[in-house]
């Protein structure tokens, strides 16, 4: 049974970063498209980025084009989202999910929180 295990949330002030980690485990994580997704407060959850198994190239939400960077390092099993000139509006938990047909995983999400 595959599982996922996100790192790297916290408490940040505007305009400043974080760097997300997911390790996959259990899995054939090469084979695994990757994606982020987020849920703020009182809203749905949300696609943020993507990258496909086969490629290094990532697919970004309108509202973190430019600011945010999804990428994966096979040899650690891990997928990583780079944050930039973070807003209050990212504030929420943070999921990554794995997805290959019709098998998919999904972390326990980790917080993150962008407040002055």
């Amino acid at each position: 049974q595959g599982q996922l295990v996100e790192s790297g949330g916290g408490l940040v002030h505007p305009g400043e970063s974080l760097k997300l980690s997911c390790v996959g485990v259990g899995f054939f994580f090469s084979t695994y498209a990757m994606r982020w997704f987020r849920q703020g407060p009182g809203k749905e959850r949300e696609l943020v980025a993507s990258i496909g198994s086969h490629n290094g190239f990532g697919d970004y939400a309108d509202f973190v084009k430019g600011r945010f960077t999804i990428s994966r390092d096979i040899a650690k099993n891990t997928v990583y989202l780079q944050m930039n000139d973070l807003r209050p509006e990212d504030t929420g938990v943070y999921y990554c999910s794995a997805a290959r047909g019709v098998y998919e995983y999904w972390g326990q999400g980790t917080q993150v929180t962008v407040s002055s």
